[in-house]
């Protein structure tokens, strides 16, 4: 099954980057602030469903 969620978040990642890397934008922008803010996510959901998966056994 796809993970929706996942992808959602990595289309918005790309796009936010794309966007930062064209204006140049520096480091303390809300843009760049919000493209941490997705890796940190993207890392808690795989985290987390490496957990799940652990637990099938």
């Amino acid at each position: 099954m796809a993970d929706l969620y996942r992808k959602n978040l990595e289309s918005e990642r790309r796009q936010l980057w794309a966007t930062c890397r064209l204006k140049g934008l520096a480091r303390d922008t809300p843009e760049r602030l919000r493209i941490a803010e997705i890796d940190r996510l993207l890392a808690q959901h795989e985290a987390k469903k490496s957990g799940s998966e652990q637990g099938r056994g």
